[in-house]
């Protein structure tokens, strides 16, 4: 039989990670990573006959540091271990990605990651959970890096020495980045991999999820921006510029020019309309779409202050959490 293990990570889930663990259980080799849980997460785990890594939680929190010690207990509790399948908490998997992922990578002997369609399971609960349901939906095929529900060849994880682990987010297209320098590929095929809940339902949750994007793009185009691919180079500059530097401007030339100094402000719904003749979808989708695009610049630049800030001071970078549990 194929060797298969999965890793699970989570922090105070609650029914979500019953239903996750549930949906991967069977033959396969489990490892749940429990991140300081106070909702006994934890122990349902362990009474459910799961193996349960606790996170020492006096040291910096990250998902690639999570993920990588589950991990670590995989390939301890099974030597020969082939493929291994991350998933977070908050996801559970169709009941047929894990065999249709093995048959693909079985198949593709150059292909490190294999990734499906993500679906949010509550996307019509609020306009946030809406906007993910949109991010989750990327091309298919050969594609150039995947969110963090995924199926790695164990060779290739380990040829690249697994996530970063200082890293706040990001982690996974960072991982792609090494393994396709490495000669690896990544895929995502047309099939449903998981349901997802994001659980987001104010617009600081959105906000703080932004900023923290816009952090790890800095923190991206640090790492990787002098490749010949320019990693995050662009996303970065994109937050400077209408999260910034544009705004600037049209302050001064308000005060410069009060009469028509609102004029400068037009570059807003001039991209608003831009962005929108670009999007997919109805007219009306298209349209909050884009207004969220453009807005979202601004917690983006906030990131990349708070990034360049971190650095300059020499502070350990601290996850930014957008997930609270009522």
């Amino acid at each position: 039989m194929t060797k298969l293990g999965v890793v699970v990570i989570g922090r105070n889930e609650g029914e979500r990670l019953q239903n996750c663990l549930k949906s991967v259980s069977g033959r396969n080799v489990v490892v749940y990573v429990d991140s300081g849980s106070t909702d006994g997460s934890a122990k349902w785990a362990r009474d459910q006959q799961f193996e349960v890594v606790e996170l020492d939680m006096n040291l910096p929190f990250t998902a690639g540091r999570a993920r990588n010690a589950g991990f670590r207990r995989l390939k301890a509790l099974a030597s020969d271990l082939v493929y291994v399948q991350f998933v977070d908490g908050d996801c559970e998997l169709n009941a047929v990605w894990l065999e249709r992922a093995i048959s693909f990578l079985q198949s593709h002997g150059d292909a490190a990651v294999v990734c499906g369609r993500l679906k949010e399971r509550y996307a019509d609960r609020s306009v946030y959970n809406w906007l993910c349901d949109r991010e989750w939906d990327g091309p298919i095929g050969d594609i150039r890096s995947c969110g963090g529900i995924f199926m790695a060849r164990v060779v290739a994880f380990d040829e690249v020495n697994g996530f970063r682990e200082d890293l706040i987010a990001g982690e996974e297209p960072e991982l792609c980045v090494r393994l396709r320098a490495a000669r690896w590929r990544i895929w995502r095929l047309e099939i449903d991999m998981a349901l997802h809940d994001a659980a987001m339902t104010r617009f600081g949750q959105w906000w703080r999820r932004a900023m923290r994007a816009g952090y790890t793009y800095a923190q991206g185009a640090h790492l990787h921006g002098a490749t010949s691919e320019r990693y995050n180079v662009w996303e970065s500059r994109r937050a400077w510029l209408w999260g910034i530097l544009f705004p600037l401007g049209c302050v001064v030339i308000t005060l410069a020019f009060p009469t028509w100094g609102w004029v400068a402000w037009l570059i807003y719904p001039l991209q608003m309309l831009r962005q929108a003749r670009r999007n997919p979808g109805s007219l009306s989708a298209r349209a909050k779409l884009a207004a969220f695009q453009v807005l979202a610049r601004f917690p983006e630049a906030w990131g990349q202050i708070k990034f360049m800030s971190d650095r300059l001071w020499g502070r350990q970078t601290q996850i930014i959490e957008y997930k609270w549990r009522d």
